[in-house]
């Protein structure tokens, strides 16, 4: 049986209890409202809870023990590539001299953190094959932003800006994609996949024309597949004065092996917490540098970090840029430990990365495939996509469900649903970090799940069983929240 939760902060709350006490004011008084506007001023004190610290660090603590997280168990989220991230990183970003820096120091003051990102800027291209890089986007969303940003400036200056407002995305793209042409103000043009999970060429050949912006490519792509016709579709977007943008999602698969650049591509975005280690973002610490084709360093965002013999410098007076994406120059933090783990690795060992997801993600395939269906039958890269619809037709049971299940195991589950052109998809992704004791632990599971599908579906229909709360009904849930739920009570479950 799944323990009792614990009581909530608000519940732990006794008025006059303090985690701490402010220390007696030493600057003259101020009254409230002549610091802030009396129209946003609160009526009443905030309801926060009063507790103290020991309650206070025994309640989240509490709450952190019920999370599930890579550092306590396997998790092989498709596309979001959750691998392990190396400690000696984080020791190196709380290094003093940058955990301490503060934005605004000026630059003679702070010329180790900007060397590190002048270096850092400098690999990226190399790996990606580009000329040039800037470290200022937060998020790979960010980075696919300021991508596009870039191929308006790169259009507009050429005369054609007003004319270019298609930007094509294949079926099997990020979801991000479509979300940052709709926020850049462009249209998106979906180009459908061919029968080997590739881009139609056909398709893509009746869509492309002068009114095209780029085209938005993962490679390999949202299906684990790399596009064979990678050099003919370059060929073909180039043709028509297009640009090649590269989803920089994937990279995790090709590191030292291939390059965009070489493949055609004139923008990249680099998601450093996928491919180079560093904590997901969540919305704060993220990192989402984009590197460019010397065409198009003209309108990196500024600043950039210059180098000017041993000096190193924020250049600003960029008049072709497209101007400031975030403030200051990005995280340095996220920087510095993806710094690390590129010197860490270096160029064999960063091939090593690539060459161990992939072989990780073809093992799972060759022992799943028995379990479920194959919908595109070839070698995949750093991840594969099975289906479930097989399993669906004859037990009932959804990918949703053994997804619910898995949770029992111990095992975060795959993503599910995703890419929305497989049928009930399960995509899993063990990343290069994970052990064969872990693989073979997580195929039993899988194995242990589809067998309870084919003798008592209700087992997996209504898993989890273990958790400290049970299958939430998701719709309910969002419309009417609640604070508590008795232990072991299945919310909204087949309502």
């Amino acid at each position: 049986m799944p323990e009792a939760p614990p009581p909530t902060i608000f519940e732990r709350s006794v008025a006059g209890r303090r985690a701490g006490r402010l220390p007696g004011l030493d600057v003259p008084e101020a009254a409230l409202d002549s610091l802030i506007p009396p129209e946003l001023l609160r009526a009443e004190p905030p309801g926060l809870p009063e507790v103290s610290e020991p309650e206070l660090v025994r309640h989240f603590t509490a709450l952190s023990r019920r999370n599930f997280g890579v550092d306590n168990g396997f998790y092989p989220l498709g596309s979001c590539t959750m691998k392990h991230n190396p400690r000696i990183n984080e020791r190196a970003a709380a290094l003093p001299g940058f955990r301490g820096l503060h934005p605004l120091q000026r630059p003679e003051r702070a010329q180790g953190a900007l060397r590190l990102m002048h270096e850092l800027g400098s690999w990226l291209g190399e790996i990606a094959g580009l000329d040039a890089a800037t470290l200022q986007p937060a998020a790979g969303a960010q980075g696919e932003l300021t991508g596009l940003l870039l191929a308006r400036a790169y259009h507009e200056e050429r005369g054609e800006g007003a004319r270019r407002t298609r930007v094509l995305i294949p079926d099997s793209a990020h979801g991000t994609n479509p979300a940052s042409v709709t926020m850049a103000g462009y249209e998106t043009v979906k180009v459908k996949g061919g029968e080997d999970g590739g881009v139609d060429l056909e398709d893509l050949r009746a869509k492309l024309d002068e009114s095209v912006v780029c085209l938005m490519l993962t490679n390999p792509s949202t299906l684990g597949l790399f596009e064979r016709d990678i050099v003919e579709i370059a060929r073909l977007v180039h043709e028509v004065g297009g640009l090649l943008y590269y989803d920089g999602a994937n990279l995790n698969a090709v590191m030292g092996i291939s390059r965009p650049g070489d493949m055609g591509f004139d923008i990249v975005h680099f998601n450093l917490h996928k491919s180079f280690s560093t904590p997901h973002g969540g919305g704060g610490p993220g990192s989402g540098p984009v590197a460019v084709r010397a065409e198009l360093e003209p309108y990196l965002p500024r600043p950039v970090v210059a180098r000017d013999g041993d000096r190193y410098l924020l250049d600003d007076d960029r008049p072709r840029s497209i101007g400031k994406v975030r403030s200051f120059y990005g995280n340095v933090g996220m920087a510095v430990r993806a710094y690390a783990y590129i010197r860490t690795h270096g160029a064999d060992g960063l091939r090593e990365v690539s060459e161990t997801a992939v072989l990780n993600a073809n093992y799972l395939l060759a022992r799943l495939r028995t379990l479920f269906t194959v919908p595109f039958d070839r070698l995949c890269m750093h991840e594969c996509v099975l289906s479930a619809r097989d399993l669906k037709r004859r037990t009932g049971v959804r990918a949703l469900d053994v997804a619910k299940r898995l949770l029992d195991f111990g095992v975060h589950p795959p993503t599910v649903y995703f890419p929305l052109v497989v049928d009930e998809a399960i995509m899993i992704e063990p990343t290069e970090t994970e052990t064969l004791d872990t693989l073979d632990t997580f195929v039993a599971a899988m194995a242990q799940v589809v067998a309870e599908a084919e003798e008592d579906p209700e087992r997996v229909t209504q898993a989890p069983w273990t958790t400290p709360v049970r299958r939430l009904d998701d719709a309910r849930a969002v419309k009417r929240p609640v604070l508590r739920q008795p232990a072991g009570e299945a919310v909204g479950v087949g309502a």
